[in-house]
């Protein structure tokens, strides 16, 4: 699991392989969260605009989606920065506060189920409606959205 995660707008791939020694820092538009793994956040929540659901998917369904794509190899210090779909930053864009909702609500159950009383203590609708603000500014300017986490 990973102990600090970073949502970022970058420009390119380039830009956002920068950020991978020393985070995305104040350089970037950013919102932040801790103690999750973002690849498989991400690859849920695009499950979730693609498969519209209020219920968890399972573990195989989770395993089986499409997950997202490293814009820097992994190396041994934990450190990963991963790019965003582009439909799914399209769909968090355009997400009303209903879907977001309960799209929280179900992470919040997976997550539970999954780590227990060791769950993370952010608000994760709090971080969604984040993440929600700079896709819609992704989708404005051009850049991407990434993820960097340690």
């Amino acid at each position: 699991m990973a102990h600090d995660i970073v949502f970022f707008l970058a420009p390119d791939d380039e830009a956002a392989a920068v950020a991978r020694l020393r985070g995305p820092g104040a350089a970037f538009q950013s919102a932040t969260c801790c103690f999750i793994e973002p690849d498989s956040a991400i690859a849920e929540w695009d499950m979730y605009f693609q498969e519209p659901s209020a219920e968890a998917p399972s573990v195989d369904q989770l395993l089986g989606w499409a997950w997202p794509e490293w814009v820097t190899a992994p190396l041994n210090d934990g450190v990963e920065v991963f790019a965003l779909p582009k439909r799914l930053t399209r769909a968090l864009a355009n997400a009303s506060s209903a879907e977001l909702e309960e799209l929280a609500g179900r992470w919040t159950t997976r997550l539970r189920s999954e780590d227990g009383d060791d769950m993370t203590d952010d608000d994760l609708l709090a971080v969604l409606q984040g993440v929600a603000r700079l896709a819609a500014s992704a989708v404005n300017t051009g850049d991407g959205l990434y993820s960097w986490s340690f």
